[in-house]
């Protein structure tokens, strides 16, 4: 019962959510008023609202009333830094009914916590008839840190009134995290996209855990809780309870490493906001320093020892799924400009890694490439050096050869090394986090399994739609269950400082490698 597919065709994520708030809402309350009018008029309707307002809120009996905290534990702890991972860090987790007064305690050791430090609740209310589930109300919280110590590991527990962390018997719910260290070190972080909710996205948290990595970067298609992705009919199967799950499952890793999301197709979600990102907004907390909040919550940058990150939001230029095309008015690639502008000028930042959904070149025959990445954004990939491009969406292993102007200036094969300050970009699709596989219209080519090919068929989506293409650049495809390990090894200045990085499967076994070089400033 979501939105009419004669309508979702023609519909923007704004159109389709006006419209599910307009049928949706106006029945709910007269039925009994379980969405009140101030929180729609408040949160949905009024023109310059911020994100948070738009978070629909149910404030009827039943959400207000509380059970006692003793029986109630927290759930779904999940980590993110903030503009400054060095001194910065959020800490997000579930509660699954309301409760009262929750808060954070923090220490550098489990039996010296601090006071209580206060939390923000977020609650989403998701009425029945706007997806496949019955009235669902879910209770996020989050509390912000700063003042924090570069490169220290933290105790913290999560609670409310009736349960609280520092207690003897409920030491073991603790947990820990590191902040980002305030001068060049080695590091390790890993990568993946499209994960859903499964035993294989289980397994893969299993062994990221193991890799002992500083953080974790998740490039879209986060739980799927939308299941059609398309922009069009998003809730028609809609099940806000998936994200219940999703941090449950993802907890083992994310309560004690940064997880850094960024937003895919499948992370629109019509009901909540315009934007389609309202109920993102209430799960995860994300730097802030992106260049507009409102639209674009998920393009975000940070800098971990040598390494920038940037985060981006393709549905702001995807051809092939338009719900949100055209969503930032041209600021996001302005702004992402400005960011390598000033990334490439510090004297203390060697590399640039950049992490979005829609792959700009990928042989997969379910999406394959997207033409409004490569018109807005590779360009400036090229003209500023990145070192690395990440994406989702495509559900298999890809790994380019080394690209400038759409042709490979150098092939890549398995162990070799890059250098973008001269050859060109590398791309990986690592989108085999957990959810179903896709194909490949050549075959597998992975390490101790080569076939290599010369030519691949494929297409890129356009303005004009589907153009097909046949590409040289294909150099690693696998097609199982997999995600990206990347070692930072920094080096005196003139000399190479490396990313070594690894495609690692489920089963433990390595299918890719490469390093990207680049003298050390």
């Amino acid at each position: 019962m979501g939105v009419p597919d004669q309508l979702a065709d023609r519909m923007s994520m704004a159109e389709q959510h006006e419209y599910l708030r307009s049928r949706f809402s106006r029945r709910t309350m007269m039925r009994g008023g379980a969405v009140t009018l101030g929180a729609v008029v408040g949160g949905a309707f009024v023109p310059g609202a911020t994100a948070r307002a738009a978070v629909p809120i149910r404030s009827t009996a039943p959400s207000a009333q509380k059970i006692d905290g003793r029986l109630v534990a927290p759930f779904g702890r999940h980590l993110a830094y903030g503009n400054d991972p060095r001194t910065e860090m959020t800490v997000s987790w579930q509660v699954p009914v309301a409760v009262d007064k929750p808060f954070l305690r923090i220490g550098a050791h489990p039996w010296d916590l601090s006071h209580r430090i206060g939390a923000e609740v977020r609650t989403l209310y998701t009425p029945a008839g706007v997806g496949a589930s019955a009235d669902h109300t879910q209770y996020y919280v989050h509390a912000k840190l700063a003042g924090l110590k570069p490169g220290r590991t933290y105790y913290y527990g999560v609670g409310h009134a009736g349960f609280d962390p520092a207690e003897p018997h409920l030491l073991g719910t603790l947990g820990t995290f590191t902040t980002a260290p305030a001068h060049k070190a080695p590091f390790t972080f890993t990568a993946f996209g499209d994960q859903g909710v499964s035993y294989h996205g289980l397994a893969n948290d299993a062994l990221i855990l193991g890799q002992n990595p500083a953080f974790h970067l998740h490039a879209g298609d986060i739980a799927y809780a939308d299941p059609s992705g398309a922009g069009k009919t998003a809730d028609t199967g809609f099940d806000a309870r998936t994200w219940d799950q999703f941090l449950a499952q993802t907890e083992s890793v994310a309560k004690s490493v940064p997880w850094m999301v960024s937003y895919g197709n499948h992370d629109m979600e019509a009901w909540y906001s315009p934007n389609g990102y309202g109920g993102e907004e209430a799960r995860f907390t994300l730097p802030d320093n992106g260049p507009d909040k409102k639209n674009l919550p998920g393009v975000y940058s940070f800098v971990h020892g040598n390494t920038a990150i940037i985060s981006l939001d393709p549905n702001d230029v995807s051809f092939e799924i338009p719900a949100n095309l055209g969503i930032s008015g041209g600021t996001q690639t302005k702004w992402f400009e400005t960011q390598l502008k000033k990334y490439r000028a510090a004297k203390d930042i060697d590399f640039v890694v950049v992490f979005f959904h829609h792959c700009a070149y990928c042989t997969s025959t379910a999406h394959a490439s997207e033409g409004g990445v490569r018109q807005e954004w590779v360009p400036l990939f090229e003209k500023y050096q990145v070192d690395l491009v990440i994406n989702g969406h495509n559900h298999q292993y890809e790994r380019t050869d080394v690209i400038k102007g759409d042709t490979v200036t150098k092939k890549l094969p398995i162990g070799g090394t890059a250098y973008p300050e001269t050859e060109g970009v590398v791309y990986v699709t690592a989108g085999a986090a957990g959810r179903s596989l896709y194909a490949f219209t050549a075959p597998d080519s992975y390490e101790g399994h080569e076939h290599e090919v010369d030519a691949v068929a494929s297409f890129v989506n356009t303005k004009d739609g589907k153009v097909n293409e046949t590409v040289a650049w294909s150099r690693v495809r696998y097609l199982n269950y997999s995600f990206l390990r990347v070692d930072v090894t920094p080096a005196p200045k003139g000399h190479y400082t490396t990313l070594t990085v690894q495609g690692i499967a489920e089963t433990g076994d390595r299918i890719d490698h490469f390093t990207v070089a680049r003298r050390a400033k």
